[in-house]
């Protein structure tokens, strides 16, 4: 059991760095199954897993962005529903939802379907190098662009729903839920603060609602056994802790620098997984 919960800390660190950068979590986990899987569990529990250790992600950004997303509030200066309620974050959240439907629509009724077909590193491969070149591409044409939505606050109803159509996407294994929201935020006018932030909030009800789906098909099926729970707690709370470090380290970066960087790995990443495939 030791060595399957060193594995767990391994899958925590990629999940918490991969999740909220452009490079596809889904696609390196894919690739992490074969290079260290788990022994002792069940292959419908790593299913599951690879899914629910996102949750540890999704609570570094409730954790890091709280006062952005709390809805509740006290403030006696304000009168009638505003002292308690922060009418800003309920308009966010809405948006959220709103760019959360897309997804939904389609992926729900879709979930085995793109498992059972799309869930294979060739696919992982072709749309790590088709979206990295698609991150170059864009970076050189917004050069020449100045974003016209500065913060979240500034993005509409129908930009919102906009940005969830791109998200769509991301259903294909090695796209990256980040990479296509970000990218397809960046094209309708987003700054990349602005992009990668909405992608942050938007991955809550995305990711929460894939978990909960995992596992109640999981336990339609089986139950956890002891070692399994320790090892889903153990991966949960690493992808926590170093999805913080990420999200920091990402907004940094984002004010000075270009998504460039993350397209040539991109590429890199899906000629390495192609070879490998090919010749293995």
């Amino acid at each position: 059991m030791i060595w399957d919960i060193l594995k767990s800390i391994i899958y925590g660190i990629v999940e918490g760095i991969t999740e909220w950068l452009p490079i596809s979590s889904t696609g390196h986990l894919i690739l992490l199954e074969d290079l260290i899987p788990f022994k002792n569990v069940s292959s419908g529990f790593f299913e599951m897993y690879e899914v629910v250790i996102q949750l540890g992600a999704i609570i570094a950004v409730i954790l890091l962005f709280f006062k952005k997303l709390w809805p509740f509030q006290n403030k006696p200066q304000l009168m009638g529903a505003e002292r308690y309620i922060n009418l800003t974050s309920i308009n966010l959240w809405l948006k959220v939802l709103v760019a959360s439907l897309p997804a939904a629509i389609i992926g729900l009724p879709l979930d085995d379907v793109l498992d059972t077909y799309l869930y294979n590193k060739t696919t992982v491969s072709i749309m790590l190098i088709i979206y990295g070149i698609l991150f170059i591409l864009v970076e050189r044409f917004n050069t020449k662009r100045t974003a016209k939505i500065q913060t979240t606050a500034d993005i509409t109803f129908k930009t919102a729903a906009l940005v969830g159509c791109f998200q769509m996407l991301a259903l294909i294994p090695g796209t990256s839920r980040s990479g296509a929201t970000i990218l397809g935020a960046i094209l309708i006018g987003l700054s990349r603060p602005a992009a990668a932030e909405f992608s942050f909030f938007l991955a809550i009800p995305t990711m929460v609602g894939a978990s909960l789906l995992k596992i109640v098909k999981f336990l339609s099926d089986s139950t956890f056994s002891g070692e399994e729970i320790i090892i889903l707690l153990i991966g949960m709370i690493v992808s926590f802790i170093v999805s913080v470090i990420a999200i920091r380290g990402l907004m940094s970066y984002v004010k000075k620098k270009d998504f460039s960087f993350f397209g040539y790995y991109r590429i890199a990443l899906g000629i390495i997984v192609l070879l490998f495939v090919i010749f293995a």
